[in-house]
């Protein structure tokens, strides 16, 4: 999808401008070819003709429908730019890292008939999968947001919004990024949004039940749909700041026209709510002003109590730092219009565009998580499947549809999932380095912002898992250590694969550096031939037993066995004293997809077996329409930990 190319990106020059070391203008930035890795269309969508006036505008390149993309959101939001997006997107919300300094995992656990499944008469879960570090050096974080803010604007229509969503952290210095980028005059609202979570543990402050939403418009043109919420009884008249003991006077009307005109003061205030008046009514103090009262709603203001997730929930993925539906639904609702088109390039468990999606709303998401694009899609496959069956049996969202229910006026049933940069991590980046810490012994450092912990004496530095050690990366530690002339611990480096180059570069460093006492010498671990910790990444890839055959005018799909010695090695980790046997393979299984006519390039899914509740099971037989002719037909397999096996015959 396009060939890489830079894209111009218009300067800031909005006030307060926030300055911090290292601060740096994003003038260019790179854009990236995506590829086309799986699409989700049941009803065959994308091979019809869409005249609506929604789709008019958007880029031929892409199939109109719902966009996944992984890969990291500043080459993904380059590549929108460069690929026809630019001024096109009406909302966007992003739940950006609120550096917290925490990780952010995501609990793990196999399927089961209960909840926890039992494993030789013990229950147990696969602990915790790291999804995202939260963890930043000195202004690093600044710099992270005000380069996405500033494509974000490129993107964004000029009757479009933003609204960044974040806590007490960087709340205040978010504020200041978004006057700079959008303008000071363009903030319309910061909304609280207050929860109530359970606090444990040791308490020495106010408990913080509070998140910010900060609402910002390109410019004064923007879409704003009133919200109302029910008036509680008696509190919103008191609270109006008249006279509690003199009373107010309320004239009313009822169903047959007659005014009624009534002193009501505070101790018969509660009467006057039983009167059988309906809709709005005047007010009159003693000075003869009118105020118009309605009795049934009034305007949400910018504080909103909201419930977080309930527990238990369905809507629960397990996701660190999932956001409720309600919540969402409240801002989508309020500042787009059905068939708008919403951005989310923090897509996380997927919250944004599953709402979007039952508010017939367009929805572009992106996230640099393997994880995140696995849970969105399942998450997404679920819902468009109950919306193709709610002509059939109507059921309520539990929120406002803007009027529209019907799967008419939906704008897509289909979504394609995309690579960006060919990004494609078989480890997640975060979890490799916390299963590698784990692994060697590596303590994490949390204020370190080059180095990632310790190892007895020494510091420690893993190279990103994605490419193989080079001398680019040595040279970068090198750069590290001559900044750090106090500093004379050797060094570990841990790497998945090195250039050949490598070696003569460590064994020059140090040549230097002889003696016991030496600075700085440096050590390699690689992981894939290290004697001693090279078990790590010599770990076999699951592996799936499935028959597939044509019978007549049907496939018959059969998934007979499946191991994962991922999981099988994180349970003999983890718990040492047994080796572990799962006596139903369905466990280790999280969702099982199948492509009837497989291309060998993009996967087109014809049926998904993604089972609502977490202690289903996978179904593991499958019987669906043959295509005519010589076909081949793929099954893709994905464990509890997010590996997939893909398993393709012709039939």
């Amino acid at each position: 999808m396009s060939k890489q190319t830079d894209v111009k990106i218009t300067a800031a020059k909005g006030r307060p401008m926030l300055a911090w070391v290292g601060k740096r203008p994003l003038r260019y930035v790179t854009a990236f070819p995506a590829q086309h890795v799986e699409t989700y269309d049941p009803t065959g969508e994308f091979g019809k003709k869409k005249v609506d006036a929604a789709w008019l505008e958007w880029p031929d390149g892409y199939p109109k429908g719902g966009l996944l993309l992984n890969g990291d959101n500043k080459e993904v939001l380059a590549h929108l730019l460069a690929n026809g997006f630019r001024g096109k997107v009406n909302l966007i919300y992003i739940d950006p890292p609120f550096d917290s300094g925490a990780d952010y995992v995501r609990k793990v656990q196999l399927r089961g008939v209960t909840a926890n499944f039992k494993i030789d008469g013990e229950n147990y879960t696969l602990g915790e999968q790291i999804q995202y570090t939260d963890i930043w050096a000195n202004d690093n974080y600044l710099q992270f947001m005000y380069e996405r803010l500033l494509l974000l604007k490129e993107l964004l229509s000029e009757d479009g919004s933003i609204v960044l969503h974040c806590d007490s952290t960087k709340g205040h210095l978010l504020r200041c990024l978004l006057d700079e980028v959008f303008g000071s005059a363009n903030i319309k609202n910061e909304i609280t949004w207050r929860y109530v979570k359970y606090q444990m543990g040791k308490i020495n402050r106010f408990v913080d039940n509070t998140d910010r939403l900060l609402w910002y418009t390109k410019g004064s043109n923007y879409t704003y749909k009133l919200q109302m919420t029910p008036l509680e009884k008696p509190k919103e008249l008191l609270a109006k700041g008249w006279d509690k003991e003199k009373g107010v006077i309320v004239n009313l009307k009822d169903e047959k026209g007659k005014t009624y005109k009534i002193l009501i003061n505070e101790e018969k205030v509660d009467d006057f709510w039983d009167l059988p008046f309906e809709g709005p009514v005047w007010v009159n103090n003693e000075e003869g002003k009118l105020a118009k009262v309605d009795l049934q709603n009034m305007p949400i203001d910018n504080t909103w109590l909201l419930p977080y997730i309930a527990a238990p929930s369905y809507e629960r993925t397990g996701f660190p730092t999932q956001k409720p539906e309600v919540l969402l639904a409240r801002v989508i609702n309020a500042l787009s219009k059905p068939g708008d088109l919403i951005l989310d390039c923090f897509i996380g468990s997927g919250t944004t565009a599953a709402v979007a999606q039952k508010l017939g709303r367009r929805w572009i998401g992106c996230d640099i998580n393997k994880g995140a694009i696995q849970t969105t899609a399942k998450r997404l496959q679920s819902i468009i499947s109950e919306q193709i069956l709610e002509v059939i049996n109507p059921q309520p969202l539990g929120f406002d549809l803007d009027g529209k229910d019907k799967q008419s006026e939906l704008p897509q049933l289909a979504f394609t999932t995309w690579k960006v940069n060919n990004y494609d991590l078989v480890i997640q980046h975060n979890e490799a380095i916390n299963l590698a810490c784990e692994h060697i012994g590596i303590q994490r450092t949390r204020t370190d912002g080059f180095f990632d912990g310790t190892l007895g004496k020494k510091l420690a530095k893993i190279i990103p898992f994605g490419h193989p050690l080079s001398p680019v990366d040595l040279e970068e530690i090198k750069k590290e250590l001559e900044a750090r002339p106090e500093e004379e611990r050797s060094v570990v480096v841990v790497c998945i694969g090195k250039e050949l180059a490598t070696d003569a570069w460590v064994e020059e460093w140090n040549r230097l550096r002889k003696g016991e006492d030496a600075a700085n010498r440096i050590e390699v671990i690689e992981l894939r031939t290290d004697p001693k910790y090279g078990k790590i990444i010599l770990t076999q890839p699951a592996t799936a037993q499935v028959s597939i055959m044509r019978d007549g005018e049907k496939i018959r799909v059969e998934i007979h066995d499946f191991i994962s010695p991922t999981i099988v090695e994180r349970l003999d980790i983890d718990m040492p004293l047994f080796k572990a046997r799962i006596t139903d393979w369905r466990s280790m299984v999280d969702c099982i997809m199948v492509d009837t006519d497989y291309n060998g390039e993009v996967f087109n899914v014809t049926i998904s077996d993604v089972p609502q509740r977490k202690n289903n099971l996978v179904n593991g037989t499958y019987e669906l329409p043959a295509p005519a002719g010589v076909t081949t037909v793929a099954v893709k397999i994905m464990d509890m930990l997010g590996e997939e096996v893909l398993v393709t015959r012709q039939v």
